[in-house]
């Protein structure tokens, strides 16, 4: 006699995207720093298939991590790695000494 299975209510757990991947979606979206990309443009460049749920992860820890601009039009890369800003935002107090040292 055949068993039914009961179906449990407890959640999934949840996948967590490899760094890999993580880096690999970064590096495509650096490139493009310049403009907004589409989530199916987004895939469209990667070198590897994504699965979309694991692509929507990514795209949410790095709009959480401020280092995207995420909304209903695309994404756009925000994250400025210059060594000059950087410095500047080490030696000064305030915003004005900031953009003081970046126009040296």
């Amino acid at each position: 006699m055949p068993r039914n299975k009961k179906k449990s209510n407890k959640p999934k757990p949840s996948h967590s995207p490899r760094l890999s991947t993580i880096l690999m979606v970064e590096k495509v979206l650096k490139d493009n720093a310049d403009r907004i990309i589409k989530v199916a443009e987004l895939k469209r460049m990667l070198p590897k298939k994504v699965n979309h749920n694991t692509l929507m992860s990514i795209v949410d820890y790095l709009d959480r991590s401020n280092k995207i601009a995420f909304n209903a039009k695309g994404m756009m890369w925000i994250v400025n790695d210059s060594p000059k800003l950087r410095e500047a935002i080490r030696k000064a107090s305030t915003y004005e000494e900031i953009l003081a040292e970046i126009n040296r």
